[in-house]
């Protein structure tokens, strides 16, 4: 790995994103490959993130710095990435369900998403059914990715998914839910497809759904 690359991957790690930032230019300026600044610069460096936080050495505030450093970096490559470059595993429609105005974990959860390639529709949030409904038909997502920190928000959820069904597109998709209240029992009761506890375990459940 090129001393650009590993300033990049220690940058994320750090959460510094002007040393990401000035490291992207900097390899970009030797020629390195864009998709291997993406690969091994970026996406190395969030299953780092990932990983750390899976041993209990980073908490959520380390991630989100790591996850924002990433996206930064991500922002100045993009354009220099060709659709040939990034073998995204697929797209995801994300956002937090009617009612609930709580993003920090759904932000976590797209950053990290983004950060492992998939390409991803942030709908933000108090995202009604009908919402969701429309952006995986404009997007042709295969996976959509729901979050509520209220209990009393958590029923969007599955209204969300009998929207799915009465648009005749549930089978196109796997749905995905997280958040502080939900359980594994309550993804099964409301028939989604899968649960993350958090936004590291979301990356590699997405990764699951889609080889299913």
């Amino acid at each position: 790995m090129g001393p650009e690359l590993e300033k990049i991957y220690e940058g994320i790690l750090d959460g510094n994103t002007k040393q990401v930032l000035e490291n992207v230019e900097a390899a970009l300026a030797a020629n390195i490959q864009p998709a291997v600044i993406l690969n091994e610069g970026m996406i190395a460096a969030m299953g780092e993130v990932g990983q750390l936080f899976e041993d209990g050495e980073y908490f959520v505030p380390e991630m989100l710095i790591a996850a924002r450093a990433m996206q930064k970096g991500l922002e100045v490559l993009k354009p220099y990435l060709s659709e040939d470059d990034v073998q995204s595993p697929g797209k995801v429609v994300i956002g937090t369900v009617k009612g609930d105005l709580h993003d920090i974990g759904k932000n976590l959860v797209a950053m990290m998403l983004e950060g492992a390639a998939f390409e991803v529709v942030d709908l933000g949030t108090d995202v009604s059914p009908e919402k969701y409904v429309e952006a995986i038909k404009e997007s042709g997502a295969q996976i959509i990715a729901m979050s509520a920190l209220l209990t009393t928000t958590m029923p969007n959820m599955k209204n969300t998914i009998d929207a799915l069904v009465e648009a005749g597109i549930r089978d196109q998709v796997k749905v995905m839910i997280g958040g502080a209240p939900i359980t594994q029992a309550y993804a099964d009761q409301i028939g989604a497809d899968g649960f993350a506890e958090d936004a590291s375990r979301a990356v590699a459940k997405a990764k699951a759904l889609l080889q299913k």
